[in-house]
């Protein structure tokens, strides 16, 4: 269980880069919890946690556990090493998450074929590569018994979402057609978007490409009653966005100039994490960077609309490794570890401010894991008016405070208590302990 805290907010009266001065107020609000469980892990006989009848079960447990938020990974469709930090797109959903059981009920496809395929038979487990050999196939029939073409809340969802929709579906079809390999390794009149061999692509695969919005229309649609329903039960949704995207991404395809790419649209830096206790050679991610000159030159158009689409998505936001904002490490393209890469400015509290002017208020969660700089922390402290809700930080006054069990390079929060309980020397403190940590 992840336990939440709502704390003090704290008002900058002086943001100078240098020195922050921060003038406090109590606020009384209640204390809340909440519990993070991804979407994968909830109880399937399809192999994969969905929206279906025990996510909607779930939200039911969690409002009669009292809590107030469940925080969830990213849901976007998982690309290699099916992580959900390694998307193909920062926009489109996962169609793994498309309850089938609700195609059943529209007659798109039926049980028996459903009973057909082997989705796995680990229900601790998810194999994903029995999943991706299988789901799309049985998605492709509801697809086609549909007629999801002239629907109209359909056409009324493509026009809404045309913006990142139509370059997503070209750019998996073209995926397809390339037997699943990077857009880097297709022709180059692909790779580099030739404007008609793109509509000449588009126009000889019409119903692949119509199919991959029927998939992102489905999940839209499912994820959307989903959080209707926790919502009205008082849970509030906690979503995630990792700060970089995948280098086989439709968003890095469609959209070169945000990223450090050479001529020949190949990153000439990656992200990563220096040599550390955990790692002798650092993390090599491999994402590519942003070309943050670029994104400040357009009011941070780019990221106002994912932040936008994110608000629609979740009540909350948490950022992964959010001080690659202010400091971001580039390892050079090519090298096989961490080891050499070098320090760069991020774009710091400029694009948060954009937030603030563009969005309004956005409740943001600022993830502090790794090694925080002064500058870092500076940062936490003056975006307070843009709702930054940093985690773990019990040395500052913010708006939210988060406090919660961390599993990264971490041992099991079982095997800390553990060790936490042997180490109590009186009965008395011990139960005192136990009755803190469970809250």
């Amino acid at each position: 269980m992840q336990c939440f805290y709502n704390t003090i907010i704290g008002n900058v009266t002086d943001t100078d880069t240098e020195t922050v001065t921060v003038e406090r107020c109590e606020v009384h609000i209640m204390r809340t919890s909440g519990v993070l469980l991804p979407v994968a892990s909830l109880p399937s006989k399809y192999g994969i946690g969905a929206f279906s009848k025990e996510a909607y079960e779930f939200v039911d447990t969690l409002e009669k556990a009292g809590q107030s938020y469940w925080q969830i990974l990213p849901l976007g469709p998982t690309g290699y090493g099916d992580s959900p930090y390694q998307s193909f797109s920062t926009f489109a959903g996962n169609p793994y998450f498309i309850d089938l059981e609700k195609l059943i009920k529209k007659g798109w496809i039926t049980k028996d074929e459903c009973k057909a395929y082997d989705f796995g038979d680990n229900a601790g487990y998810v194999d994903y590569e029995k999943i991706y050999n299988c789901r799309y196939e049985i998605l492709r029939k509801a697809y086609e018994r549909s007629r999801i073409a002239d629907d109209a809340d359909f056409q009324k969802f493509c026009k809404a979402n045309k913006e990142w929709l139509d370059d997503y579906a070209l750019y998996t079809e073209i995926k397809a057609a390339n037997g699943g390999k990077s857009w880097s390794e297709w022709e180059d009149e692909y790779r580099l978007r030739d404007e008609l061999a793109l509509e000449k692509f588009a126009k000889e695969n019409q119903e692949g490409i119509l199919f991959q919005k029927f998939m992102q229309y489905e999940f839209a649609t499912q994820w959307s009653a989903l959080k209707a329903y926790a919502n009205e039960k008082g849970i509030e949704i906690i979503g995630d966005i990792p700060i970089y995207v995948a280098f086989d991404s439709a968003d890095s395809w469609s959209h070169p100039e945000l990223f450090q790419f050479d001529e020949n649209g190949l990153p000439t830096g990656v992200a990563g994490c220096p040599p550390d206790a955990f790692s002798a050679t650092g993390q090599l991610w491999g994402n590519p960077l942003y070309k943050w000159e670029y994104h400040k030159e357009t009011g941070y158009a780019w990221w106002m609309k994912r932040i936008r689409h994110c608000v629609e998505l979740y009540d909350v936001i948490r950022i992964d490794h959010f001080r690659g904002f202010d400091e971001y490490y580039s390892i050079p393209y090519g090298d096989l570890t961490a080891e050499f890469g070098h320090w760069e400015k991020g774009p710091g509290m400029d694009i948060f401010r954009t937030v603030k002017e563009s969005l309004g208020d956005v409740k943001i969660i600022a993830e502090d894991l790794g090694f925080l700089t002064d500058s870092v922390i500076r940062m936490v402290d003056m975006s307070q008016p843009v709702s930054i809700q940093p985690k773990n930080q019990t040395d500052l006054d913010v708006l939210m405070k988060l406090d919660l069990i961390d599993s990264d390079d971490m041992e099991e929060v079982s095997e800390f208590l553990d060790k936490l309980l042997e180490k109590e020397k009186y009965e008395g403190r011990r139960e005192s302990n136990m009755k803190y940590v469970a809250g």
